[in-house]
C-alpha cells in the first residue's frame, strides 16, 4: 500500500534515484550486450549505437531506451524498428548481466536531443540572433553631460 505524503509535502517529481541507478545499470549492460553480441539483421550490420538514456518506469518492470545511431540522420528510424524486432533477445541476454528481481521489458525509441541541440546551434549561428547575443556600447544618451 502506498503511504501518503507527508500533509504540507509534494509528492516528488521525476524519477527516484532507485528508478535512475537501475537505468544506469540497464544502460550500461546493454551498451556491453549490443558491443559483444552479433545481431542477425541486415540493418544493424556495420552500425553503431549510441544509448543515450535508460527511463525506468516506477515498478522498474519497463525500460525505455533511447538510442542514436553513429551518424544518425535517416537511418535512425530503421535501427529503432529494428532493434525493437530484437528486443526480446536483448532482453534474455540482459537478464544474464543484470541482477534485479525482474528483467525490464525493452522499448528502445530514437534520442530527438541530438537533433534539437543541432537546431538550437543553428539559431545561434544566425545573424540575426547572433546580433542579439553581442553585447552592445552604451548608447550616448546614458552618458553624463556636465
Amino acid at each position: 500500500m502506498k503511504r501518503p505524503p507527508p500533509i504540507g509535502r509534494e509528492a516528488p517529481r521525476g524519477p527516484s534515484q532507485r528508478q535512475l541507478r537501475a537505468g544506469e545499470l540497464t544502460r550500461h549492460a546493454l551498451v556491453e550486450i549490443l558491443r559483444e553480441e552479433e545481431i542477425n539483421d541486415p540493418e544493424l550490420a556495420g552500425v553503431s549505437v549510441t544509448i543515450t538514456e535508460v527511463r525506468m518506469s516506477p515498478d522498474l518492470r519497463n525500460a525505455t531506451v533511447f538510442v542514436e545511431p553513429l551518424g544518425g540522420g535517416d537511418q535512425a528510424a530503421t535501427v529503432v524498428k529494428a532493434l525493437n524486432r530484437h528486443h526480446k533477445f536483448l532482453r534474455g541476454r540482459l537478464g544474464h548481466a543484470i541482477d534485479m528481481k525482474f528483467t525490464p521489458a525493452l522499448k528502445f525509441l530514437h534520442d530527438e536531443t541530438f537533433d534539437e541541440a543541432a537546431r538550437i546551434s543553428r539559431l545561434f549561428a544566425d545573424p540575426r540572433v547572433a546580433q542579439d547575443l553581442a553585447p552592445q556600447a552604451p548608447a550616448d544618451a546614458w552618458k553624463d553631460e556636465d
